[in-house]
């Protein structure tokens, strides 16, 4: 049963390293994330699932200890998704993780996680809001106490200078997913538009539609702990217990 989740955004820009100078323009999101994992170890989960977006080559499932980097983005830092177990788990953790879930490492890392055993799940934007539900049933019944760490931006289309351009429709999108997050508001997240999502290039809408589909019947309530686009990405920080 699921007892708590973070939302948290997945920009390789909250790691100060890869952001460089602009580092302290994400200071308030750090914190945010860090008080939203707070919430979860508060919890005291029997299992950890670390659930965000990713290409083909990073979906699936990632065991604890798998290692990822921020190479790609011009940093030379490496990050595990929590503590390796044992060497069992060093020999399974060959496959890269996605980027999404690397920067939940650094986030884990940063708090020093060791609430829980947990592992991690890449999904892809193709999945359908129903597959998305379905799989976060499944993720619920995995232990008698559950915890999610949900990675995931919103639209992308904020301002001109956004990665997707300006998208009249993308603000008022991210109120929504905003007030649905704060409210631990399991239909609304159920029913985003797949195809806005996509159009807006919102990632997170598959890993929130896996949070509704774990959080069914769970009664939790939620509170929202940060919410800006800085960067013309919408960035929520959500906790739900």
């Amino acid at each position: 049963m699921l007892v708590a989740a973070a939302v948290c955004p997945c920009p390789p820009l909250l790691v100060p390293e890869v952001a460089a100078g602009a580092a302290p323009e994400l200071d308030a999101a750090r914190a945010a994330c860090t008080d939203a994992i707070g919430v979860l170890a508060a919890a005291r989960p029997d299992r950890l699932v670390v659930v965000g977006p990713a290409e083909q080559s990073g979906r699936g499932w990632h065991p604890q200890g798998a290692r990822g980097s921020f190479r790609g983005f011009g940093v030379d830092l490496g990050v595990r998704l929590g503590a390796s177990a044992d060497e069992a788990a060093d020999g399974a953790a060959e496959r890269a993780l996605p980027p999404s879930l690397a920067v939940a490492g650094w986030l884990l890392g940063r708090t020093e996680w060791s609430a829980a055993p947990l592992d991690g799940l890449g999904v892809g934007e193709p999945l359908g809001a129903e597959r998305c539900i379905q799989v976060g049933g499944d993720i619920a019944t995995r232990a008698d106490r559950v915890a999610l760490l949900v990675m995931g931006d919103a639209s992308a289309c904020r301002t001109l200078k956004a990665p997707g351009y300006l998208d009249e429709r993308a603000a008022g999108f991210d109120a929504e997913v905003a007030r649905a997050l704060g409210a631990a508001d399991v239909e609304a997240l159920k029913g985003l538009d797949e195809q806005l999502a996509y159009e807006l290039k919102a990632a997170g809408r598959a890993p929130w539609q896996v949070l509704a589909g774990a959080a069914e019947g769970a009664g939790l309530s939620g509170e929202l702990l940060y919410e800006d686009a800085p960067y013309g990405v919408g960035y929520m920080v959500a906790a739900w217990s």
